[in-house]
């Protein structure tokens, strides 16, 4: 199989020799990607990534296709995953930033500027929360009749989702689900660890709200005063979902070795999938996540010249991607959750329901159904005005976060 890029150039070649007529090449869009889905992913108590092969004759295996339509974008690579680790080790012994070379790459990813395209990767971001029998799995076009699952066994507390992948294999898209909470949808196995994840990363110190409150780690001081040490090296446990996902990500590449491989997740998946992102320098949707930039920094991950291949797409009714489901009265505070931050990495395309659709602030407004049924499935009348399909994706400037906070060297 030829590799994508080469493929493309070749595609472009025949159609100048045979006189067909082409875009401008600025636009940088490509013909829609079909995709099947070939795996469900998870991972087991014992922190294994377990992939399963979903038959071709299973009930459902033609049900589940999905149309995806493409642009070229820039991303930078490192040279090797072990080459990044090893800076990011570097930076967490020394608090000093090791001198990683990146290789800017132009790959094909989703366009992100085609409604069609989000609420197609929307669709499949949900379905990584259920089975393809169950009846919120969204059924789509007839590109996805294969997928291979992971973290659905009955004890598993792990990562979950699918994997999707073009007939020849030269797009490949893991999906990741999110949290799993009764506060916005039916909790399950996952739940715990779920709501592990969400209170260190996108808490300010451990979850710490107030005096009744547990906190997920001993980094709390008195008043405002957080260890950051502390606080760094609680996010580096294997118990969190950061590694877990790098894992999965190098067991993928093995899999499909010439491929271009996708990102997606709705909420801490989302979140999660753009840590991975810019790790491994590949595109990523991400629906309703939390602010993620502050867990990026603590985690110590080594900083690319650009993240504008990691895309948040998020509506302003939404407390938590909005960074406002935060103080001990809150509705996330109320189930357990402190979810603090707000501040992105790439960029992000912000539906302005508030505004729009009259919505109040509401934590249920949080969930991907809300998004795919009410915001991206019908065209967004203050874009269409202006001759556009979605908003545009903007850089999040002058974001500020945890400002109340102290962060520093107070051992105990």
């Amino acid at each position: 199989m030829l590799p994508t890029p080469l493929t493309a150039f070749l595609v472009l070649l025949l159609d100048f020799l045979l006189g067909r007529s082409q875009p401008p090449q600025s636009a940088h869009y490509q013909r829609p990607l079909q995709f099947e889905l070939r795996h469900e992913h998870a991972i087991s108590l014992d922190a294994h990534v377990v992939f399963s092969d979903v038959s071709s004759t299973t009930s459902y295996s033609n049900e589940s296709s999905y149309s995806i339509d493409t642009r070229y974008l820039t991303s930078y690579r490192p040279s090797s995953f072990s080459a990044y680790n090893d800076a990011r080790i570097h930076s967490i012994r020394h608090a000093q930033s090791a001198n990683l070379p990146w290789h800017e790459a132009e790959i094909i990813g989703p366009n992100v500027e085609s409604r069609k395209t989000l609420l197609e990767l929307a669709k499949m971001t949900n379905n990584a929360y259920v089975t393809p029998d169950d009846s919120q799995w969204y059924e789509l076009s007839d590109m996805w009749p294969n997928h291979y699952p992971f973290g659905w066994e009955p004890d598993a507390d792990g990562f979950r989702g699918y994997v999707f992948a073009t007939p020849d294999n030269s797009i490949v898209v893991l999906s990741i689900k999110g949290t799993s909470a009764a506060l916005w949808g039916d909790a399950g196995p996952t739940a715990k660890k779920d709501k592990l994840n969400d209170n260190l990363l996108f808490s300010c110190c451990c979850a710490r709200i107030d005096w009744t409150w547990t906190t997920v780690c001993g980094c709390y001081r008195n008043g405002w005063k957080c260890d950051q040490d502390c606080l760094e090296q609680a996010l580096v446990e294997d118990s969190l979902f950061y590694p877990i996902g790098t894992n999965l990500y190098n067991n993928l590449t093995y899999m499909y070795p010439t491929s271009d491989i996708w990102i997606i997740g709705h909420s801490l998946g989302g979140a999660v999938a753009s840590l991975l992102g810019v790790t491994f320098g590949v595109p990523v949707v991400a629906f309703e996540s939390p602010g993620e930039r502050l867990a990026a920094r603590r985690l110590h991950l080594p900083s690319p010249p650009s993240t504008h291949h990691v895309t948040h797409v998020y509506h302003t009714a939404d407390p938590i991607a909005m960074g406002t489901c935060n103080g001990i009265l809150s509705s996330c505070a109320l189930g357990g959750f402190a979810m603090e931050t707000r501040c992105h990495l790439g960029k992000t395309i912000v539906y302005d329901t508030v505004s729009n659709l009259s919505w109040s602030v509401d934590i249920r407004k949080h969930g991907i159904v809300s998004v795919i049924e009410e915001v991206l499935g019908q065209p967004w009348q203050p874009s269409e005005d202006v001759g556009r399909e979605v908003p545009p994706a903007t850089v999040e400037e002058d974001c500020v976060e945890c400002y109340s906070w102290d962060f520093g060297d107070y051992p105990l």
